[in-house]
């Protein structure tokens, strides 16, 4: 049977490491599987002009990226890149975008429409919000290219209940848009015998430290700021509490000094750069997991891989996070609100909440596996195709 070319357009994709790029690569390893032939539109940030990720195409574009030095990811394409688009669309059988707000997408929806195919859209984050004039331009684009987007969409898949509220605010045909839960590894991202003991060895923590973990991109909506002004009031009522911080970002050195004008040098870990192969160490070092942000969560993917591990979360009411994390597997608060994060910290450390790992894992197992994810996605294709 003649395999079905499947055009994907994103902002980035790996080798660059985030949301976007791991639903892409999980949802194309299984559409190969599933009489598909994907290949990648991407921007072009330190790579080849073409490349393979496991044997799917990848090509780029050429653009400028200087909203990745403050924390934005958000690239405009060259004039001479619309020929990349043009040869990546002409030849394909169907065009997924992802991400409403990039130019990117809104010219692949263009394009696919000119050529007579049908254009998928996912929309992965509700709106987020800046302290600064950010803002206002992410408003102005929102009801510009976003708008535009979601309109030349054959089907919008939405990845949380929250994000459908979203695109549907911006004039979204609701008869179009279907909410599709996004999944995790279950095989890499699972309890493992051990790793708690020797992750913590390793990392200089104490065997008997409540260990809270989160793994962020240090940027400002990640709320890693409030995370540390809740560490100081969590330690200094239970010095035992050890927060760890798995990733990097522009907001680092920030984050760094504030640690430093605090003292809780000794009560925070930054462990940095993470890769995909270790994290699920990380997880399994920890006591539960804390997501911090203040806003623009769809449905983020690093509760979900904790869950995975058997971590309890524990995190803020943006966006469709409590869709996953419900009062049985977690606790909600209140963004930028440190006194409520601390207070829920501490809640959770007086728990033996060891007991609902098994739990966890097993509703995990039972409702967000990728192979659910793309079993659904095939037929939203086939509808279009």
């Amino acid at each position: 049977m003649l395999q079905k070319r499947l055009c994907i357009v994103t902002n980035i994709y790996l080798p660059q490491v985030g949301g976007i790029q791991t639903v892409v690569y999980e949802q194309t390893r299984r559409l190969m599987k599933r009489n598909y032939d994907p290949y990648v539109v991407t921007n072009r940030i330190n790579t080849p002009k073409s490349y393979l990720v496991e044997g799917v195409r990848v090509e780029c574009y050429e653009s400028l990226n200087t909203g990745y030095r403050l924390g934005i990811p958000y690239t405009i394409p060259s004039v001479v890149s619309i020929d990349t688009f043009l040869k990546a669309i002409k030849s394909a059988d169907i065009v997924h975008a992802h991400g409403h707000p990039y130019l990117t997408s809104l010219i692949a929806g263009k394009l696919a429409k000119h050529y007579n195919k049908p254009f998928v859209l996912t929309q992965h984050n509700t709106f987020i919000e800046y302290d600064n004039i950010f803002e206002t331009v992410e408003q102005l684009n929102d009801l510009s290219v976003g708008k535009a987007t979601l309109k030349a969409a054959d089907k919008i898949v939405a990845v949380s209940n929250a994000t459908r509220q979203y695109v549907l605010s911006l004039g979204a045909d609701p008869k179009k848009v279907k909410v599709l839960h996004n999944g995790v590894d279950l095989a890499h991202f699972r309890p493992i015998p051990g790793k708690r003991e020797e992750m913590r060895k390793k990392l200089r923590i104490s065997q008997n430290a409540i260990v809270v973990l989160t793994v962020r991109r240090i940027v400002y909506k990640n709320g890693i700021d409030t995370l540390i002004d809740a560490a100081k009031l969590a330690v200094r009522k239970n010095p035992d509490i050890v927060f760890l911080i798995v990733g990097i970002g522009p907001n680092m050195a920030n984050a760094q000094e504030r640690i430093n004008q605090l003292g809780l040098t000794k009560n925070v870990v930054f462990a940095g750069f993470v890769s995909s192969e270790e994290l699920p160490f990380y997880y399994n070092s920890a006591d539960f997991f804390v997501v911090p942000s203040k806003s623009g969560e769809g449905l983020p993917l690093v509760a979900e891989e904790a869950m995975a591990c058997g971590l309890p979360v524990v995190a803020t009411n943006v966006g469709g996070i409590g869709e996953i994390v419900t009062e049985q597997y977690g606790r909600l608060f209140p963004p930028n609100d440190p006194d409520q994060m601390a207070k829920t910290i501490l809640d959770y450390s007086s728990m033996d909440v060891s007991i609902r790992k098994p739990e966890i894992r097993a509703m995990m197992e039972e409702k967000f596996s990728w192979d659910r994810n793309v079993d659904s996605l095939v037929e939203i294709y086939e509808e279009l195709i």
